[in-house]
């Protein structure tokens, strides 16, 4: 056993407390009383209940509500602890419904006094989680008595720490040395969704959407209308300005509806992009849409919506009028704007910014939308540069439609995903994606022929460049197809399948460890083995319910060069912190907290857990730390790090340490 006193020099990430405790007792009757225990948690954490939703599957520990007492007739416990009804919702970390309680949740329990000699213990077993994963399951204690007649908090019992547990808790202390030489602070989070990528890519979505014909035939058209009508030149181009200004309005309040249902649960967008029924429904919206592109069918909102509108715009006048044009312009478009706008939203409810992320990228649409219509009424000889309506905007719906056909696959993906049913792998979906493409470059290269298509023309330089970007991209694709290492396709991380879900049989599912890796699962039996190899330790606080664990395995340790590092130059220890297997009655202890509360070390995730607390002043998972055989520091602990070719510096820089030690 290691029982070196261990102390670790920075706090990277620090100790996670997101929950405190609070109990009251209410008489309810002569006998009777109500003992409340109220938990109250910080932003961005729940708490799950007593119960789980469906019997049998994975989930988070429930909470718990013990009473005990000496004695068979001090008291007697009436009914079950009852709860308030919270959240029930999808998932995605365990990917089934749970029900769980955000903010502050109390729990009720009957108890009615018999004898009442005898004092009566509360223990509460508590796991708290948060959208990427759930810390190790915690201990709360609280004791009863009769005094003066009535059932009464007294002070918590101090719990006796025997030697036997202080020699255990000292055995789970390492003495890791060289911490001065590594200061550095790594409070890590997940890197989310810049507004400001989704504001650009709904900028250009809405450039894309000028050249449908829905839109671009009314630049020229609107403007003309705008600079003639007016009584002087200066009153038109104020009027095209707020005709744009509108525009962008428009798009921009489409986005508010889904505020008013992140205010209501902030979790509820993220419920919504994984539910697997609307992920289906999207699949078949976004199909409709594209053979609409394709000009089999014509898909509008009804014209009477556009009619009055049209005469609202026309009798009001003014300003109102011109907004009534505005909304007017956002109606008939829906045919070719309905789809950029249906990627949009679901982008949006996909990413970790919900409501807000989805406004600005209405913004960026909307902007690009009004800005032509401002722009050629400031500068009205612009618009004799424009090209002229003719196929070419046809050839844009076409492109468009093909795009429509590879994002509905990946509403399809997230269904097939979410409920395991494997018949959407991944060599599959990149499959269909390339048929897509090649079917694309065949269209661009004037080889297939839509309904709406004009004559045959020759092919124009743009045309061109466009189908030979499609070629590429295609053969960038057919890598994926394979069980190769060529397979990863960088550039759409994220967004196939993950590499593990795949139809070839690989090693990968072979070994004890991520990706086939060979790990243990035992810090002493891991560093015996570094030693008896001469290799460094890559040390990996991780968890079965760990969202970014199982993105950095997927997304950077498949990464070529980082799974070399790791299998041919370091000795992997991965420790489960929420490893529900029962220790041996001779390893379970209890500890004592520095703020005087115990901790029970029941399970092998209580182990490792309390090892990471003891040895790192961190409960954050993914933690990694690079450490000699000798238990040297040899680099600043990491966590989340997205960016391999940053963790595989890291990983290197290990390495050269360890050598020159």
């Amino acid at each position: 056993m290691f029982s070196a006193n261990a102390q670790f020099g920075s706090n990277p990430g620090g100790e996670v407390n997101p929950i405190s405790f609070s109990t009251e007792v209410e008489k309810d009757s002569e006998d009777v009383y109500i003992v409340k225990v109220t938990a109250n948690l910080v932003d961005g954490w729940h708490l799950p209940s007593q119960r789980l939703l469906k019997e049998g599957e994975l989930g988070p520990e429930p909470t718990e509500l013990n009473f005990s007492f000496e004695g068979n007739e001090a008291y007697e416990i009436i009914g079950e602890t009852s709860e308030p009804k919270g959240i029930e919702a999808y998932d995605e970390i365990f990917q089934t419904d749970l029900k769980y309680f955000l903010e502050s949740v109390t729990f009720e329990q009957e108890i009615k006094v018999l004898e009442g000699s005898e004092k009566l213990n509360l223990e509460i077993l508590f796991s708290v989680c948060d959208d990427e994963k759930c810390l190790p399951q915690d201990q709360k204690y609280y004791t009863y008595e009769v005094v003066d007649g009535a059932l009464t908090l007294v002070d918590n019992e101090k719990v006796e720490i025997t030697e036997a547990d202080s020699e255990l808790k000292n055995e789970l202390k390492v003495d890791i040395k060289n911490t001065k030489s590594f200061s550095k602070d790594l409070e890590r989070s997940e890197e989310e969704s810049s507004i400001w990528t989704v504001f650009f890519l709904g900028f250009i979505g809405g450039f894309i959407a000028l050249l449908t014909p829905c839109v671009f035939p009314m630049i020229p058209l609107t403007v003309s209308f705008f600079t003639k009508s007016a009584t002087n030149k200066r009153v038109g181009m104020m009027n095209a300005i707020l005709y744009g200004v509108f525009i962008f309005a428009i798009y921009v309040l489409l986005s508010l509806p889904f505020h008013l249902l992140d205010s209501v649960n902030p979790e509820i967008l993220n419920n919504i992009s994984t539910n697997t029924t609307l992920n289906i429904i999207f699949f078949v919206i976004f199909m409709v849409f594209a053979f609409s592109f394709f000009g089999y069918y014509e898909i509008t909102l009804p014209n009477s919506w556009s009619d009055k509108l049209d005469q609202k715009a026309t009798s009001v006048g003014g300003i109102i009028g011109i907004f009534f044009m505005a909304l007017t312009l956002a109606i008939v478009s829906f045919s070719c704007t309905g789809p950029i706008l249906g990627s949009l939203l679901g982008g949006s409810l996909s990413a970790s910014g919900g409501a807000m992320l989805l406004s600005f990228g209405m913004a960026g649409f909307g902007l690009a939308l009004a800005l032509p219509f401002a722009l050629f009424a400031l500068f009205p000889n612009w618009l004799n540069s424009l090209p002229k309506s003719g196929g070419w905007l046809n050839t844009v719906k076409v492109v468009l439609g093909f795009l429509e056909v590879g994002l509905a696959f990946k509403f399809l993906s997230n269904a097939d995903l979410v409920e395991n049913w494997g018949f959407l792998k991944r060599e599959i979906f990149i499959g269909i994606w390339v048929v897509v493409g090649i079917l694309l470059t065949l269209y661009l290269f004037g080889k297939i022929r839509f309904p709406h298509d004009g004559p045959k023309q020759p092919l124009s330089k743009g045309r061109l460049m466009i189908a030979t970007v499609c070629l590429a991209f295609t053969v960038y694709l057919l890598p994926g197809l394979t069980n190769t290492s060529y397979a990863n396709l960088k550039l759409l991380s994220g967004f196939p399948p993950p590499l593990f879900y795949s139809l070839y049989p690989s090693d990968a599912n072979e070994g004890n460890g991520p990706l086939g890796l060979e790990a243990y699962h035992d810090f002493e039996t891991g560093v015996a083995a570094a030693k008896a190899q001469n290799k460094p330790i890559l040390l990996d606080f991780t968890g079965w319910a760990c969202v970014n664990c199982r993105k950095m395995e997927e997304q950077v340790w498949s990464v070529p060069e980082v799974y070399e590092t790791i299998n041919d130059e370091y000795i992997l220890i991965s420790l489960y912190i929420d490893e529900r297997k029962e220790l041996s009655e001779d390893e379970k202890f209890t500890i004592e907290r520095e703020n005087g509360t115990v901790k029970y070390i029941r399970t092998v995730g209580d182990k490792w857990a309390t090892f990471q607390t003891l040895n790192f002043k961190n409960n954050s998972q993914p933690f990694y730390s690079l450490l000699s055989p000798e238990l040297e520091l040899l680099n600043s602990p990491s966590g989340y790090e997205s960016d391999s070719d940053e963790y595989l510096a890291w990983l290197r820089k290990g390495v050269e340490n360890f050598n020159k030690s």
